[in-house]
This record gives structure tokens, sequence and C-alpha cells, in this order.
């Protein structure tokens, strides 16, 4: 199964984080998954970290070395990821959503026939079936 980790799950599992939950830590631990990031996580993960270093003490670059690291594969940046947006559902009822990081990770993770694992309520209201909430 090929996997791309949401930017929190991504750092969870670098950083062995308790919140990461079982299922999520046995499928990133399976040497029969590709394990991958997405370039945007490298932008999010820096741009939080330039507006509250307190808080996101990684930079950009040294995010990228531990993923090199830990062997996960780096996916880029791509205009039909940009182009799927488009066609990006939410549930009706769902509550607004505005974070482009994410929307372009669902994106991602579709257009590449990935599985996103996510642990943000918000993006299991899309109804994309390349969405794993745990």
């Amino acid at each position: 199964m090929r996997i791309l980790l949401d930017t929190h799950i991504l750092l969870w599992a670098l950083t062995n984080d308790p919140r990461l939950c079982e299922h999520a830590r046995e499928l990133i631990l399976d040497e029969k998954n590709e394990i991958y990031y997405s370039i945007l996580s490298l932008w999010e993960t820096e741009l939080k970290r330039l507006a509250r270093p307190d808080a996101i003490t990684v930079t950009a670059k040294e995010l990228s070395e531990y993923c090199a690291k830990a062997g996960y594969m780096k996916l880029p940046l791509q205009e039909q990821h940009i182009f799927a947006l488009e066609n990006l559902r939410r549930k009706p009822d769902a509550p607004v959503h505005k974070n482009s990081f994410d929307r372009l990770l669902i994106c991602q993770a579709c257009a590449e026939g990935m599985i996103l694992i996510t642990h943000d309520a918000l993006i299991s209201d899309y109804e994309e079936q390349c969405i794993l909430a745990v």
C-alpha cells in the first residue's frame, strides 16, 4: 500500500509521539507499505515554525532529513494535484475547512492512488476514498 502522511501524522511518526494511534503506527512500520511525505508538509511546517517558533522547533530542512533517514519518500507537487481541487467535494453539512495544505494533500493522495492517513476530523468530511482517519 502507498501511504501519504498528513503533516501532523508525519511529525508524530518521526518523534514517536503517543498521539499516533497503534493502527497508524502499524501501517507506517509495515515494510510492505511505501510511506510518503509531501513537499507541502515541509512548506506547512516551515510556515508554522516561522509564525510560532516556540511551538514548532523543527525546520523544513531538518524535517526533510529526518524523513530521508526514516526511509520515507518525497512526493512533489504536480499540476494535476492542483487541477484536482476543482473536483474535491465535502459532505453538504460539513463545517467549513479553510486549510489549503490539507486540501492539496487529499488531492495528491487521490491522484497518486495513495491513502492519506490523518487525525484531522475536518479532513474526514471530504467525500474521498483515499482518506483514512485514525
